[in-house]
């Protein structure tokens, strides 16, 4: 704990800033039923496109249910899918991009190649693509974004890890007798650690736009689940007469955005000694 203390202390505040603003929002999405004054299900019909009130704090949607509350929820859902799906590319491009750098060859070629077919399509329409052949839904979306994105990590870890693979210390380790596992998992992973951190943090802040995009236009969470992106597009057409769902919703798909972006941006200039004064 006095450790933990010391290095937070010792952290540059805008590091620290950029880490809070994100704890609070996965707080948020973590606590949601314990935070939501309301059901988001719950229809207040006598208090339908009510606004900012006691009762409600964000005013209700078109069938009288708690803006806030499905704002909270809304949190949870697209957290959520973008953990899921940034952590299953990872896991898989983070692989493929090494197993390409440190075996070279026909598996770098092979994989290299497949990760240029997935390039050459833009992330948005290739995700629809694939919701187009699985149907809409809520796994659907996380395995569409984590496809999309797999070939982003696959580049990111390739490219440092080849650079590790011809590093000495490498080079002594293989050299009395390491194995191939034991050099990739506790030698060259552990040195990838920081541009996999800033890596992650940025794509985290892509997937939760590319779920509230795809909600938003129908193929991402099926309603009635809150979502963000589902409550934007639900709310366009009452902005006249009662703007607050659409404009909450797509402040609160900003801010979460924002957060992942911010702190992808501090760990980059913290961790890259080339940025650092």
């Amino acid at each position: 704990m006095t450790a933990a203390l010391k290095a937070w202390r010792d952290m540059p505040t805008i590091l620290a800033v950029a880490i809070a603003l994100v704890a609070v929002q996965v707080v948020v999405a973590v606590a949601a039923p314990l935070l939501a004054p309301w059901d988001p299900l719950y229809q207040d019909v006598v208090a339908r496109l009510s606004g900012p009130s006691w009762a409600h704090p964000l005013g209700t949607d078109r069938f009288g249910r708690d803006v806030l509350s499905r704002i909270l929820y809304g949190y949870r859902s697209s957290f959520l899918i973008a953990f899921a799906a940034v952590a299953g590319s990872l896991l898989i491009g983070g692989t493929l991009g090494l197993l390409a750098a440190y075996y070279r060859g026909w598996t770098d070629r092979i994989v290299s190649r497949l990760m240029d077919v997935l390039f050459a399509f833009p992330i948005i329409l290739l995700a629809i693509g694939i919701i187009g052949v699985l149907g809409p839904g809520t796994f659907s979306t996380m395995l569409a974004i984590g496809i999309v994105y797999t070939p982003i990590f696959a580049r990111t870890v390739r490219g440092p890890a080849l650079v590790l693979r011809e590093a000495e210390f490498v080079t002594a380790i293989r050299s009395v007798g390491a194995v191939d596992a034991r050099i990739i998992v506790h030698h060259i992973v552990p040195n990838l650690v920081g541009v996999i951190l800033v890596q992650t943090s940025l794509l985290m802040s892509a997937a939760i736009l590319v779920e509230a995009s795809l909600s938003f236009l129908g193929l991402g969470t099926q309603p009635p689940t809150p979502s963000l992106g589902l409550m934007l597009v639900e709310g366009r057409n009452f902005l006249a007469l009662a703007p607050w769902d659409s404009i909450f919703s797509g402040l609160a798909i900003l801010f979460a955005a924002f957060g992942f972006n911010f702190l992808g941006d501090c760990l980059r200039d913290q961790l890259d000694p080339r940025l650092r004064d």
